[in-house]
């Protein structure tokens, strides 16, 4: 299992993310990924192996509904942890915004992507995975896995184009 920092660092993007997409605010937005990684932090040895991604996006969605309800985003796990309050600067607030625009536009292009050109795209770009590992793991050639992620970024390519357009 990875350490709590990376766990972390692979996450805090799509978490926040998902976060500034849905309420709009990019203060309220980051208040929610602090409180969503600071509960997951305290729970962190209850983490699922095979599914972690799901396991803090199911904190970080019943974060959201209980925020909604109370009309405030809940902070007991950052006061349990003694965490200090957020403190966001205009660039801060800037790169919030920008982080919400491309998991816009990365939630378009995995709409776009058929399920193997998104796993080998994934793969490559995020996982940073060899061609060779994806090849061994997926049962098919070297050749087969690098002509999947070329696939897959030409349409990638191609979805991003027609938005720019």
């Amino acid at each position: 299992m990875e350490s709590f920092d990376e766990f972390y660092v692979r996450f805090r993007g799509p978490v926040l993310g998902f976060f500034a997409r849905r309420v709009g605010e990019s203060e309220v937005a980051a208040d929610l990924m602090a409180e969503t990684f600071a509960r997951a932090l305290v729970r962190y040895r209850k983490v699922p192996v095979q599914a972690p991604e799901a396991w803090l996006f199911t904190i970080a969605r019943n974060l959201l509904i209980d925020s909604a309800r109370r009309g405030r985003v809940e902070d007991s796990a950052r006061r349990k942890l003694r965490l200090e309050s957020l403190q966001l600067d205009d660039d801060d607030l800037q790169r919030i915004a920008q982080i919400a625009e491309a998991a816009d536009l990365a939630q378009l292009v995995r709409a776009a992507l058929s399920p193997a050109e998104f796993e080998a795209l994934h793969a490559r770009a995020v996982d940073e995975e060899s061609y060779l590992d994806m090849a061994q793991r997926l049962r098919c050639s070297e050749a087969v896995a690098r002509k999947r992620v070329s696939r897959a970024v030409a349409h990638a390519r191609a979805v991003i184009g027609d938005i720019d357009d």
